[in-house]
């Protein structure tokens, strides 16, 4: 199975985060790492279903918090 991957352009519509808070919770753990494509390259992704994980967390957190 090949998995999907998302680059920053679709990570920040599907968080609603600006650039900067994206890396912030990547930094404090509190969502997925990038993976680069290539390691001596520019280029990262972020696999879909790991968002999509993150995304359905969220909403239980904040289902559990109301």
């Amino acid at each position: 199975m090949v998995r999907k991957v998302m680059r920053k352009p679709d990570v920040l519509a599907a968080t609603g985060y600006s650039n900067s808070t994206l890396y912030e919770k990547i930094n404090a753990g509190k969502f997925p790492k990038p993976t680069r494509l290539d390691p001596e390259g520019r280029i990262v992704i972020w696999f879909e279903d790991e968002v999509e994980l993150w995304q359905k967390a969220a909403v239980a957190r904040q289902a559990g918090a109301a």
